[in-house]
């Protein structure tokens, strides 16, 4: 069990208030205060501070939270893999970022789950540095993600090799066109994902790399959901850059068309990401053959 005085500065830290926290703890507002000084005393660290009226946590106390987090996560999973050898069950919390939650993964675990009836999924989706954050808290089992960050202590497997590629409607002059040029994008009205997304970041990229900026071109929407983007491009509102792996469907039923922007290749891998000492590795096979066999429908 997770000690009381670090589940409570974690309910103090998600609530902001010391008040909030007593309420969720079913305890009074002296008593969180007191375990809060408790902790401190303990640790020799001030958690957290006022500014301005406002409870902030302090530098130490970003450490003593995110240490808390993984306890709590490391104390979950155990219960869970108790659970699941006592009822014969395998859950997975499964974490994606927006762009895996588009392409056939969902599709993937959910015939990958309809074959194996011991076997119960939870996917959740969250941008990209925050699956990081859930894994390394043990918040997660696993996570689809592009590309791979230097970190010991994570593993990847390999799912897919993606590359992005302008979409257009099927109605667009380009849409019967084998490649464009960076300078006939220029012109193009673009709908493109937030500036924080991998997706953006990947073409910005790309672009500094042939010397121009994305503040060159005609960006009039940014939005973070890659189905609004899709719907919008193929009512022929813009035009977008989209990774192709979330434009199968779409391909398939002939709603929207897609191709290569000269110069720029654009290409990522998408991996399973998971942690060292993460155990059902056979799981994570099984996983990718029914991305595979998923993906060779749509072809």
């Amino acid at each position: 069990m997770l000690d009381t005085k670090l589940y409570t500065a974690l309910q103090v830290y998600e609530s902001g208030s010391f008040v909030k926290a007593a309420q969720k703890l079913s305890i009074t507002q002296p008593a969180v205060s007191h375990h809060i000084k408790l902790l401190e005393q303990e640790l020799d660290v001030r958690i957290f501070e006022r500014k301005g009226g406002a409870l902030v946590v302090t530098r130490q106390g970003e450490e003593v939270i995110k240490c808390a987090k993984k306890l709590l996560g490391i104390y979950r999973s155990l219960q869970q893999n108790l659970s699941d050898s006592r009822s014969l069950v395998s859950h997975l919390t499964i974490g994606v970022t927006h762009t895996a939650e588009s392409n056939p993964i969902a599709e993937a675990l959910a015939k990958y789950c309809a074959v194996q009836q011991n076997v119960n999924v939870k996917l959740i989706t969250s941008t990209i540095n925050n699956l990081y954050m859930k894994l390394k808290a043990y918040e997660i089992d696993i996570a689809v993600v592009e590309g791979r960050i230097p970190d010991a202590n994570i593993h990847y497997l390999p799912l897919d090799t993606d590359y992005l590629v302008l979409a257009v409607s099927v109605n667009h002059p380009f849409a019967k066109r084998s490649m464009v040029t960076l300078n006939e994008l220029k012109k193009e009205r673009m709908i493109l994902r937030l500036p924080d997304s991998g997706t953006r970041n990947l073409f910005v990229a790309h672009l500094e790399s042939n010397n121009m900026s994305i503040k060159e071109f005609d960006v009039i929407l940014e939005v973070d959901n890659m189905a609004t983007i899709k719907d919008l491009v193929r009512r022929d509102f813009g035009v977008s850059i989209l990774p192709k792996s979330v434009c199968l469907d779409e391909l398939k039923k002939k709603k929207i068309a897609v191709l290569p922007v000269e110069n720029l290749s654009m290409m990522r891998e998408i991996n399973i990401a998971y942690t060292n000492d993460f155990t059902q590795v056979d799981v994570l096979q099984d996983i990718v053959r029914s991305y595979h066999e998923t993906v060779k429908l749509y072809k």
